[in-house]
């Protein structure tokens, strides 16, 4: 089965008004953020497809995709680092759970993000 991204380009430009990916790295950021989406989701969707889906199901996966690309894009280096932490001269900067991050299955997500996603159900780490 080959590897589909939840939100293409045109969704993301069109219903969700992005511009912050360049349109030749769209693609590539959404199947990536798709992927990550299914490790938060524990490949619920990956396993029967976005089209068993509700639409509000859908909706929010849609959206959440882009919402992830473009985090995930303007973050990239800082997501990338193997620190943990820094300090220098009284400033800290730390990449471990806060407030407002999330660091879970290996993906950094905004909590508000994440939050989002959870409204799907799909990330009920239970059987069902």
């Amino acid at each position: 089965m080959a590897y589909i991204s939840y939100a293409d380009s045109d969704y993301y430009h069109n219903v969700y008004n992005g511009d912050t990916i360049p349109e030749e790295e769209r693609n590539k950021r959404l199947l990536k953020s798709s992927r990550h989406i299914d490790a938060l989701t524990y490949n619920r969707i990956a396993g029967k497809g976005i089209d068993v889906l509700t639409e509000f199901q859908k909706g929010i996966v849609q959206y959440v995709c882009c919402q992830l690309a473009d985090f995930e894009y303007e973050n990239e280096e800082l997501i990338n680092t193997i620190l943990k932490s820094y300090s220098l001269n009284g400033v800290s900067l730390s990449l471990d759970n806060s407030w407002n991050m999330l660091l879970t299955g290996g993906v950094a997500i905004r909590r508000d993000i994440y939050s989002m996603l959870e409204q799907t159900g799909l990330c009920y780490k239970g059987v069902r």
